[in-house]
């Protein structure tokens, strides 16, 4: 019998034979995926889980946004510009976000170069 043809009854003892289980994953309001420098969230999401001799996959539908994640300024480069340049810590903060967190350019910037 060929497998378009087999009912869902003979599908899932041929599955559970082959040690694969899936079953739908209920009451999932999102799942979030977080990478080191963006988020992607999937709402209202559809999950299913596959397992297959103890390893389980998931997939994982619905409508996706995307989220670019601020990169953290170390508070030692915070504290380096600051005293370099002799301002401020929050002027310090705000020079090296606009620098894309080079301490060296945000003092020359800091210091009118």
């Amino acid at each position: 019998m060929l497998p378009g043809r087999m009912n869902p009854r003979q599908m899932e003892r041929m599955m559970k034979k082959m040690g694969l289980n899936v079953e739908e994953v209920t009451d999932v309001k999102e799942v979030i995926i977080r990478t080191s420098t963006k988020e992607i969230i999937v709402h209202d999401p559809s999950v299913t889980v596959m397992d297959v001799r103890g390893e389980r996959s998931f997939q994982v539908q619905g409508s996706v946004t995307e989220k670019t994640l601020k990169e953290e300024i170390p508070e030692s480069d915070v504290e380096l510009v600051a005293s370099q340049a002799g301002v401020s810590k929050d002027q310090a903060r705000k020079a090296l976000e606009d620098t894309g967190g080079e301490p060296a350019e945000a003092i020359i910037r800091l210091m009118g170069g």
